[in-house]
């Protein structure tokens, strides 16, 4: 969905999602639409369940509703273009990193805002060496926000 939301430059076959209300409805919506279901065999687009996101702690009150109303049983939300950059920072991967380029392209991307809420809601309950996530926000920074003149 972010693929789309964004405009993100790659393809891509699954729509991830992070959380769903309610939780025991995990299995139900991965044998409706998961990558082995039959809407995958059809389409060729499947809802794929991201168990562990590196998400900031105030994620869920900057969510985009995609289509309000459009369907009875079913809500899609979007994570807003900081949290989706902040998402990508623990992996780091190159298509992550070509993400996070885009979206600093297009939305664009404010750096200040990025640095804050690392700082304010990834970096406390961030997993791993918080000093190497550091250095990587600071490299894309680098990176992708080249000095203004």
């Amino acid at each position: 969905m972010a693929a789309m939301h964004f405009h993100l430059d790659r393809p891509t076959n699954d729509l991830d999602y992070v959380e769903i209300v309610p939780h025991d409805a995990v299995q139900v919506l991965q044998e409706i639409a998961g990558p082995e279901s039959p809407l995958a065999k059809t389409y060729r687009l499947y809802f794929q369940h991201v168990a562990v996101a590196s998400l900031p702690e105030s994620y869920d009150e900057r969510l985009t509703d995609l289509f309000p109303g459009r369907f009875q049983n079913l809500r899609l939300f979007a994570l807003d273009a900081h949290d989706l950059a902040l998402s990508k920072l623990t992996r780091n991967s190159p298509v992550d990193r070509d993400d996070v380029a885009h979206l600093a392209k297009t939305v664009p991307l404010d750096p200040a805002l990025l640095r804050t809420r690392y700082r304010q809601e990834l970096r406390p309950i961030v997993i791993g060496d918080a000093e190497r996530h550091d250095r990587t926000l600071e490299m894309w920074i680098e990176s992708y926000f080249p000095p203004r003149t």
